[in-house]
């Protein structure tokens, strides 16, 4: 990261999303929790672009801001609760002390740590790279995945989908 745009970039993703974090644990209503949680993914791919991972920043847009986001939503939403906000907890206080703990020994040792900085003459694409050994080397293991997610969410439809056999003997 030796070109000043890139340094730029990488301070103010990591303000974005640091700050919208912080933004889904202190906003009370869950609609704007989520939105804060969906800028909070972006701005991680966004650094995963600074670092020259552009599958990993694109694979992070489609299933993290995209796929999840939605789920989330989805599950607020068709949520039977007329109160959408977050209660009140008992364990609060003792939250917000490890958070400090943890924040307190991330930060010292990325302070203490002495970092190797390697050079590299700038970006590389790594998504044809990926593309090329899922089609060709790793073609088998990928299609038993899609496969095996196919099943499961046909399971998980079959699963939540009311029997109408059941509310018929029932009236």
């Amino acid at each position: 990261m030796d070109d000043t745009g890139t340094v730029v970039a990488f301070y103010v993703l990591s303000a974005l999303t640091v700050g919208s974090a912080l933004g889904v644990v202190v906003v009370r209503n869950l609609i704007h929790a989520v939105v804060f949680l969906i800028l909070s993914f972006v701005g991680v791919a966004g650094l995963y672009i600074t670092l020259s991972a552009d599958f990993v920043a694109v694979t992070q847009v489609l299933i993290y801001a995209g796929a999840i986001s939605v789920l989330i939503l989805f599950a607020i939403v068709l949520t039977p609760r007329g109160d959408r906000d977050n209660q009140e907890t008992f364990l609060r206080l003792p939250a917000l002390l490890l958070a400090g703990l943890v924040a307190f020994t991330l930060g010292y040792v990325a302070i203490d740590t002495e970092w190797a900085i390697s050079d590299r003459e700038g970006f590389e694409e790594t998504a044809s790279v990926i593309g090329e050994a899922l089609l060709d080397k790793y073609v088998l293991p990928f299609e038993i995945a899609s496969v095996l997610l196919l099943v499961a969410m046909i399971g998980a439809i079959v699963l939540v989908r009311p029997e109408s056999g059941v509310e018929e003997a029932g009236e």
